[in-house]
């Protein structure tokens, strides 16, 4: 029996949380066109006959001085050393830059325990073969696997060599189990996935979504849920409420749709927008917010 934890790593937007999800067959993290949207370490589990993977997804790999990009950074390098396997996931449809080159110096220093990914194959035309020399600069070929973890194309194998590579041990979690988040952070993320999703330009990176309370109803049917999205600045606020409100009740019942689908319950969400100024600038609000 084979069990290990694989460390996902790569640039922001290369599909990492894309390719957990379709990895262990579930939604496991939040998705979305805007960059970082991964601000934790997110753990998907995947058991097989074989035993067990479990993926921990991380933010994008991301080269700022910014107070809360230095957060994210320090969360993808910080537990490597600790981690039984890393799995590199690089974008086929955009050239390496300076992230990439950052990414490439902790391959070289953990060659042994780690496996490439050149995601979107499907997508892309001439990048293919420019990240495969990339990557054998620090890796063999049998290590670096062409996959798209949106059509779910090549993962079998990839799979197989992440179970071969990972060492013998007892499954660290249930074999039904596909993720160990708490119920409040999972309500968080989607509620901050479908807010982040209809924004535009700086206001998705100036949202958070806390959870003030979560309670089931007495027959156990329902599960209220009071919630709030906290921005930095009174004009996001605006935005985010809409006009009439039409913003935030679009969100409120997206985010209720889908906590329903979650939960073994029907979700009555409270949603409300609060300012909380210069969030990202608060250094003991971001080691609560970012784990």
């Amino acid at each position: 029996m084979k069990s290990g934890f694989v460390e996902i790593i790569g640039r922001p937007s290369s599909g990492k949380s894309t390719l957990v999800n379709a990895l262990c067959g579930y939604k496991v993290s939040i998705v979305s066109t805007v960059p970082q949207t991964t601000r934790n370490k997110i753990r998907g589990v995947l058991t097989t006959d074989a035993g067990q993977l479990v993926f921990v997804d991380t933010p994008g790999f991301h080269t700022s001085q910014k107070r809360l990009n230095l957060h994210l950074k320090d969360l993808v390098v910080s537990n490597l050393q600790e981690v039984d396997l890393i799995l590199y996931v690089l974008d086929a449809t955009r050239p390496p830059k300076d992230e990439e080159k950052g990414l490439l110096e902790i391959v070289a220093e953990n060659r042994k325990k780690t496996v490439a990914a050149i995601n979107k194959i499907d997508a892309a035309e001439n990048g293919i073969e420019m990240a495969v020399e990339f990557l054998e600069t620090e890796l063999p070929s049998e290590r670096i696997f062409k996959i798209s973890a949106l059509e779910k194309m090549g993962l079998e194998s990839l799979v197989g060599l992440l179970f071969a590579l990972a060492p013998e041990g007892d499954l660290m979690y249930p074999g039904d189990m596909y993720t160990d988040q708490s119920p409040d952070f999972r309500a968080s993320e989607i509620i901050r996935e479908k807010a982040i999703t209809r924004m535009r330009q700086e206001v998705p990176h100036a949202i958070y979504a806390s959870i003030e309370d979560m309670e089931p109803s007495e027959d156990g049917e329902r599960l209220w849920i009071r919630a709030f999205l906290n921005v930095e600045r009174e004009s996001q606020k605006g935005i985010v409420v809409g006009k009439g409100g039409k913003m935030i009740r679009e969100i409120r019942l997206a985010a209720q749709k889908e906590l329903s689908e979650i939960f073994p319950y029907r979700v009555d969400l409270d949603l409300r927008v609060k300012v909380v100024s210069d969030w990202r600038k608060r250094e003991n609000l971001l080691k609560k917010l970012i784990y």
